[in-house]
């Protein structure tokens, strides 16, 4: 083991294994479990210095995480389109204990999964003999029934080779976010290089005009997300009309309603974009609630 990895907790993976203590803060780390003050990361990880990494936000109810089977085979979609091979069989257990070791659980939590390449060549994605798969948890606040967006100066790259992957070079985002915090607007909106929608910066998008859900297609390049991939089944089986496409910039203008999708948020109605004030819409409301029922019903 290299030497800047140090584990100073023996491992635990097992009820009986638990620390006395369940009030104490832990990680999990490639099989450790640690306090975060004994975490380290290599200087080298190319995760740490070039942000060669992949992540997933999970949202967790009373101890388990939602619909973490979709995030795990998202993350194994990603690490193969890097070549990488990523073993999460056991990673929901593992999540489960580490949700009630940081007394999560009841309640609300959020548990982010991340995985670096660990030390390597830049021209070589090879993953390192020291990289990362690294489990953290805390608690999450209620989402906010509504939230304010304006359209990004910057744009998607639909071609990019990192397009639709949930990449931990997160940079551009928060810039769009700082941007859209300086305006007085809470989210950003991003077009691609075509000119057409694609998504926010930490959420998909969806247009509701003339009765008909819309959201950007996923050539767009926006990520493929978890709930905008359940909202979409959801909206199928209330017989919600819903098209995914090439959707024009203006369209965004002419929208009756807007809201957004994210894991730990679910469904947020846009109550306002730009100067133009939008009313809490029927759609956005009916799948709000079709999402609440999904996922407090233990939908996988």
């Amino acid at each position: 083991m290299p030497p800047w990895i140090v584990w100073h907790n023996p491992p635990f993976t097992s009820q009986r294994h638990r620390p006395d203590c369940l009030r104490m803060t832990l990680i999990w780390c490639n099989g450790q479990w640690l306090d975060p003050a004994d975490f380290h990361i290599a200087p080298t990880d190319r995760g740490l210095m070039h942000g060669l990494g992949l992540f997933e936000t999970i949202l967790s109810l009373d101890g388990k995480p939602v619909l973490a089977g979709r995030h795990l085979a998202r993350l194994e979609r990603g690490a193969q389109r890097l070549g990488w091979r990523i073993e999460t069989s056991g990673l929901r257990e593992i999540m489960m204990e580490l949700l009630h070791a940081n007394g999560l659980g009841e309640g609300r939590g959020r548990i982010r999964l991340t995985v670096t390449a660990g030390s390597g060549g830049l021209a070589d994605l090879t993953a390192g003999a020291d990289r990362l798969v690294l489990l953290t948890a805390s608690r999450s606040a209620e989402p906010p029934a509504s939230t304010t967006a304006h359209l990004s100066g910057f744009v998607r790259n639909e071609r990019s080779p990192l397009a639709g992957m949930k990449c931990a070079s997160y940079a551009e985002n928060l810039v769009a976010l700082d941007q859209a915090a300086g305006l007085g607007f809470e989210e950003a909106i991003f077009l691609n290089t075509a000119g057409h929608l694609c998504e926010a910066a930490t959420a998909n998008l969806f247009l509701v005009k003339d009765g008909e859900l819309l959201t950007p297609s996923l050539a767009s390049g926006c990520l493929p997300g978890i709930t905008r991939e359940l909202v979409i089944s959801l909206a199928a089986q209330l017989g919600i009309s819903c098209r995914e496409g090439d959707l024009p910039a203006a369209l965004i203008h002419e929208a009756d309603e807007i809201f957004l999708t994210s894991a730990t948020r679910g469904v947020t109605g846009v109550s306002r974009f730009e100067a133009r004030p939008l009313a809490a819409g029927p759609l956005t409301a009916t799948l709000r609630e079709a999402w609440q029922r999904e996922i407090l019903r233990g939908a996988e």
